[in-house]
């Protein structure tokens, strides 16, 4: 009667096969991108399209885990305080001293300004806004931008101790 000798597996095949766990396991992660998949809709109303600021929160890996992220600042903050000081008829370069300079001006509708900011935490919530300022022969016409959050509810975002900026709305006619 023979009995079976302990199976011995070699350093070489136990490299292979932590290799192949480890590209698996990479895979897993890239299949589950945050950055990759578009943000659910599923509590978006009519309310907060209407808004000047829109806000949405990442998912995390495996519903916990998450890597250290630093907070990015892209784009001109408009506060309220900034809008209320427009008034109809003013010229493009008193616009630009309250304003700054627009992130986006088109060739093709030079009568539009458009101001966009994005601000993404780094535990994942993202908040946006989108000032539109309108010219007629070169005059301001017009701004369309929804609620805006105040100077300071833009300072207590960026401290973390404000969950979302709340403001009258941002519309001078």
């Amino acid at each position: 009667m023979r009995l079976l000798s302990p199976i011995f597996v070699s350093a070489s095949a136990l490299k292979h096969a932590f290799c192949l766990a480890a590209a698996l396991s990479l895979m897993a992660c890239a299949a589950k991108n945050p950055r990759l998949e578009a943000p659910a809709a599923a509590g978006t109303t009519a309310n907060q399209a209407s808004s000047g600021v829109q806000t949405s929160k990442q998912r995390r890996l495996f519903g916990i885990f998450s890597p250290y992220r630093i907070d990015v600042q892209q784009g001109n903050f408009i506060s309220q305080e900034m809008v209320n000081q427009l008034k109809p008829g003013m010229t493009e370069d008193q616009v630009r001293f309250v304003l700054g300079t627009p992130l986006l001006t088109d060739i093709f509708h030079a009568d539009r300004w458009d101001y966009v900011f994005r601000l993404e935490k780094g535990n994942g919530d993202v908040f946006r806004s989108h000032v539109i300022v309108h010219f007629k022969d070169k005059r301001m016409d017009r701004v369309d931008g929804g609620d805006l959050p105040s100077e300071q509810d833009y300072l207590a975002l960026i401290a973390g101790t404000k969950a979302t900026p709340k403001a009258p709305t941002a519309t001078v006619k």
